[in-house]
């Protein structure tokens, strides 16, 4: 077997970002699994059954596109598949971090979709305006199929009953995201007690999303006016982001369309 072709800061950033999980109480056991892209068919993981405080130089090892082991002694982790489609569906991708933070798995097990759309104006540009929560299915190819499904659109997603994918287009930015899918989970319970978090206005999630499409945060951000749900408007895309917009369906929603536009060609000015 090969020797690991990974730089070091490469490995050294696996190795921090994984202790930071187990520190941070986000896995147990064995759980959680990271992934980084050191080249079009090679990415550097963790290994299986092995606790994430626990992961070191000596145990991590690099696979192909398929999941074939290319260097390391340990064994591929079995939830690889699941990161190998998120890069295959997304070249932009770099890495990709699943955890089984609390608060955040909590929602995903209880089948609330209390945080599906940001609340945080910091989290719509980071995340963008919906995190899904994915319905359950069974480890393997059906996992794999619902995952797949939903990575061209979104950064971050909520697995019922399993936990928390995100990716990036550095590990990073990956680990960054779970961290304020956590947050957002956590402050959206605790305000459960006072009412409940209150939805940002529509009237802000425009300028919102044309700042996500501009920061260069990936494919997924490029896009954030398209993959928009309804009912905001589609506008002012990002110069390289080649995106459709959505055709006002009255003169009202069109008279909006207007006004939308105009602010946002002040604000990206």
């Amino acid at each position: 077997m090969s020797q690991l072709r990974a730089s070091r800061p490469q490995r050294e950033e696996m190795i921090s970002c994984a202790h930071k999980l187990a520190e941070r109480a986000w896995v147990a056991n064995h759980d959680g699994n990271l992934s980084l892209r050191v080249a079009s068919d090679r990415f550097l993981a963790t290994p299986t059954a092995t606790a994430k405080a626990a992961v070191s130089e000596g145990n991590l090892i690099e696979v192909d596109p398929t999941g074939a082991k290319l260097a390391g002694s340990a064994r591929p982790f079995g939830e690889l598949a699941m990161h190998l489609a998120i890069y295959a569906e997304r070249e932009d991708v770099a890495a990709v971090v699943h955890a089984h933070p609390p608060y955040a798995t909590a929602l995903a097990c209880s089948g609330s979709t209390i945080i599906e759309r940001p609340f945080i104006a910091e989290a719509i540009v980071s995340l963008g305006p919906v995190i899904p929560t994915l319905a359950f299915a069974a480890p393997g190819a059906a996992a794999v199929q619902v995952l797949r499904a939903s990575a061209a659109r979104v950064d971050a997603v909520l697995l019922a009953n399993h936990g928390v994918f995100t990716w990036g287009p550095s590990l990073e930015l990956a680990y960054l995201r779970m961290e304020l899918v956590e947050h957002l989970a956590r402050i959206a319970t605790l305000a459960q007690a006072t009412g409940g978090v209150q939805p940002l206005p529509e009237s802000a999630l425009p300028p919102l999303l044309a700042a996500r499409a501009k920061a260069g945060l990936g494919k997924a951000a490029d896009r954030a006016l398209e993959f928009a749900p309804a009912p905001v408007v589609a506008c002012a895309p990002a110069p390289h982001a080649g995106i459709k917009t959505i055709s006002p369906s009255s003169p009202r929603e069109s008279q909006l369309a207007d006004i939308i536009r105009e602010e946002l060609s002040k604000l990206l000015r």
